[in-house]
């Protein structure tokens, strides 16, 4: 895989598997975009990034508002000329609570972030490839949730479900023009939202899943992730789009 000259933005870049995606795609010779709300962890990974000989540029955005979105694809623009690719993760778990319960805020805030943010990205993402004219891959990050439901989920669960509704119907629109749209659907990770998971449930039972659930038996890396989202990047996948990946280490197949 090699982005040589290649531009890529990354949202939810400041921790976990966006981080860990943007430090690849710049290893292997992308200029990279990093954003993501907290400024302070984008301006530690650009030095991480420019210090191992890559290039890269931070913008604070929130997914969720259309202007944070325009102006860091035209942020992509005005500082490397051009826009290539896009990984489209940043997102949150919400609040966990029984549908009964959960709050009309609540319930907007997943969904203003996971979906409504993915929508703006792809608008404007697409935008800037198709008037530079040179094709593109954009790559969403979903979740095995993305299919399956949890009680208590419903905010994070929906928003996430559509998310490969939304990579579908856009891989359709914009292939025919070079653009490929495809989602990653990734299970257990070792990424602070996870941790948190974690901590919820309480060790052994979070144990006792991966043992029972997963075939691999332990949790993904973040690097994992990583080399997933950038084969699909890559010219290795020119073929694939619309698609669906799911590197959850078998969790999905119990279930």
């Amino acid at each position: 895989m090699n982005f040589q000259d290649k531009v890529a933005i990354v949202t939810g870049a400041s921790s976990g598997i966006g981080r860990a995606t943007a430090e690849l795609l710049a290893a292997k010779g992308a200029s990279v975009v990093l954003a993501a709300r907290r400024a302070d962890d984008l301006a530690d990974l650009v030095a991480v990034i420019e210090k191992a000989g890559g290039k890269a540029s931070a913008i604070q955005t929130d997914v969720s508002r259309a202007d944070d979105v325009e102006r860091m694809v035209a942020h992509s623009i005005e500082v490397y000329g051009r826009l290539d690719i896009a990984v489209n993760n940043a997102g949150t778990e919400g609040v966990l609570q029984p549908i009964t319960e959960i709050a009309d805020k609540d319930w907007d805030q997943a969904i203003n972030t996971n979906l409504r943010g993915c929508f703006l990205c792809i608008k404007h993402e697409a935008r800037a490839m198709l008037a530079a004219g040179n094709g593109g891959s954009i790559v969403n990050v979903g979740s095995v949730n993305s299919f399956l439901g949890f009680p208590g989920g419903t905010s994070y669960v929906a928003s996430k479900h559509g998310q490969i509704g939304l990579t579908t119907s856009a891989s359709a629109e914009l292939a025919p023009q070079g653009i490929r749209v495809n989602i990653v659907c990734p299970g257990i990770i070792k990424t602070p939202m996870h941790a948190r998971g974690r901590a919820a449930l309480g060790d052994d039972v979070y144990d006792n899943m991966l043992a029972s659930q997963v075939h691999l038996q332990r949790a993904g890396e973040p690097g994992e992730l990583a080399r997933t989202i950038a084969f699909l990047c890559s010219d290795d996948a020119s073929y694939i789009t619309g698609a669906t990946l799911t590197p959850d280490g078998g969790y999905t197949l119990t279930m």
